[in-house]
């Protein structure tokens, strides 16, 4: 077994220190290979280590520029420092390298969504939930960026899509509450803040919202 797939397994199995140094022996071994400096670039995304691993990436791709898991990396430490701008650059590039998966759609999405741009983010977002119908988060952040974007009906059933998914989700239900606002439901968007407020008592856009439906009833 090679020391990049032994090392991806003890990542798996949370053995990061041992992880870490199968990449390292990877990289002494194969200097001018840029796999072993991607894969401990994305260990130390792991461990939080970003300015480490941003080295790590850009190493990867001083040697080889068309690298997308490189620019995917890099635009992920991007992200985590809230550079959200410099992180669609690398998701970008990442995509015109052919990383057609559904993290890298989504990350792009997030990005832009974070640049309050939630319409250039929705075909991003789409296109993450077409590739895994099955990730809750993906569904969710697309549900959002539809709500953002004022596609309220739209946003009202790709939440339904979340809950159907993890009936749980006590964002998905707070959201669910809003777009029936938007329908002027409040019966029904009282319900999900209700069913918000069970799941995670200390939800405060549910509890805020509940107060104000219910003060509106009342009158």
């Amino acid at each position: 077994m090679d020391l990049i797939k032994q090392g991806l397994d003890l990542m798996k199995d949370q053995k990061l220190d041992e992880a870490a140094q199968k990449f390292n022996d990877h990289i002494e071994a194969n200097p001018e290979d840029p796999i072993g400096y991607i894969n401990f670039g994305n260990l130390l995304i792991h461990i939080k280590e970003y300015n480490r691993a941003k080295r790590f990436f850009e190493k990867a791709l001083s040697l080889d520029e068309t690298l997308p898991t490189a620019h995917y990396g890099l635009g992920n430490v991007h992200f985590e420092e809230e550079q959200y701008a410099e992180a669609t650059q690398h998701f970008q590039e990442a995509m015109k390298q052919g990383l057609d998966e559904a993290d890298v759609y989504l990350m792009l999405g997030m990005s832009l969504m974070n640049q309050e741009k939630p319409k250039l983010a929705l075909p991003y977002l789409q296109r993450a939930s077409e590739l895994n119908e099955k990730d809750i988060d993906i569904q969710f952040q697309y549900g959002l960026s539809l709500a953002y974007a004022n596609l309220i009906d739209e946003a009202h059933e790709q939440f339904q899509i979340v809950l159907e998914l993890d009936e749980e989700h006590s964002d998905a239900h707070y959201n669910m509450g809003v777009t029936y606002l938007y329908k002027k439901q409040p019966q029904e968007a009282l319900t999900h803040f209700n069913r918000a407020l069970e799941i995670q008592p200390e939800h405060l856009l549910a509890g805020n919202a509940k107060q104000q439906v219910e003060e509106a009833l009342n009158e």
